[in-house]
């Protein structure tokens, strides 16, 4: 599900040194909505003065997803046999290599050592056919042997090297499936799930054990087409772990197989694992940039259901209620109410209607 939210990129807001402002012709006041602060035109809100500034902002759109590990294995063996010991608990760290469980291999370790007899045998046939074949070269060339005798013995010694090497490729095949026997970490990682215990029975493709590596985690979310036009690989993007702001980098995106659907898939760093694998994920998608009024979050002065600001006029400050967009942790996009050019007041204490007169 997607919903549309403005990112603030760029934030204009210049400091007014001090409290004074410079006064104004005469005239009258604005036709808008606000309360005169203590009733008096020379009333003064101490906090600091800003100007607002027309800046430009990034209308975006919000997919939500969840951050899963790009790295993730659940381990298992080819073959069929007891589990002798299960060297690793759940939450463990592990390195890549490290020899996580066993499994009982005593009838692989006879049939090696078949299959090292067979080798043995093979290379004593290569060995006589050869001897054969210097032989009967010998004989023919002082031709005391047939062709036919000769083409014989060769073909024996090629049968016998072809059979040393059927026996040398069982033995290679014999050492691969003995390396099943043991069920080794693919990557450094943590173990998130142990499935067997010694004694239990592991049976081809069944899952073992489960590492996953949550240095670096890819939120996968998706979004239709107008939404990921302006997306490129490579391309920095801000995005929420659990509610926390995080930068993410566009990996991919690729189509949904549904509709107008796209599937964006965006990674994040979490070498210092401080993000939970698993959790609650969100990625904005910049779609377009329009210009906005910005203000302070602690500008913003709230009374019951309604929001203001306090703006700094020649004749006094003033309480006027504003129409509020987006906001971030910092800022918030004033819609209506406010003008760039503008001073507005930062109060230094929360406003209780309190005021002072300002300085003669």
């Amino acid at each position: 599900m997607t919903s549309t939210k403005t990112l603030f990129t760029t934030v204009a807001l210049a400091t007014v040194a001090g409290l004074s402002l410079a006064a104004c012709s005469g005239g009258t006041d604005e036709q808008t909505p606000f309360t005169r602060l203590a009733n008096s035109t020379t009333a003064r809100v101490i906090g600091t003065a800003v100007v607002v500034r027309d800046t430009v902002i990034d209308a975006t759109i919000d997919a939500s997803g969840v951050a899963e590990p790009i790295q993730q294995a659940a381990l298992s063996t080819k073959l069929m046999g007891t589990v002798t010991a299960v060297l690793v608990r759940e939450g463990d760290v592990v390195r890549a290599g490290q020899t996580l469980l066993r499994i009982d291999a005593r009838d692989l370790t006879a049939k090696a050592a078949q299959v090292g007899a067979s080798i043995a045998d093979a290379e004593a046939q290569q060995h006589d056919a050869a001897t054969q074949v210097a032989r009967i070269r010998a004989l023919y060339t002082d031709s005391a042997a047939t062709r036919a005798q000769l083409d014989a013995a060769e073909t024996g010694l090629a049968r016998a090297v072809a059979g040393l090497r059927a026996a040398q490729a069982a033995a290679g095949e014999m050492d691969a499936l003995r390396s099943y026997a043991t069920v080794i970490a693919p990557f450094a990682g943590v173990v998130t799930s142990r499935a067997v215990d010694p004694g239990a029975f592991a049976a081809p493709g069944a899952p073992l054990i489960t590492v996953q590596d949550g240095s670096s985690l890819r939120i996968s979310v998706s979004a239709a087409g107008d939404a990921v036009r302006e997306l490129r690989r490579g391309q920095t993007v801000a995005a929420t772990i659990d509610g926390v702001p995080v930068s993410a980098v566009i990996e991919g995106v690729v189509p949904a197989g549904a509709g107008n659907l796209f599937t964006v898939n965006a990674t994040v760093a979490n070498q210092a694992h401080r993000y939970r694998t698993g959790s609650a994920a969100m990625v904005s998608m910049p779609v377009a940039r329009t210009p906005a009024l910005l203000v302070p979050n602690p500008a913003i002065v709230r009374e019951g259901d309604l929001t203001g600001v306090i703006v700094r006029t020649a004749a006094g400050d003033e309480r006027r209620w504003v129409r509020l967009g987006a906001s971030t942790a910092t800022h918030t996009a004033v819609s209506s109410g406010l003008k760039a050019g503008e001073t507005i007041v930062i109060p230094s204490a929360p406003d209780t209607g309190a005021s002072q007169p300002a300085a003669r």
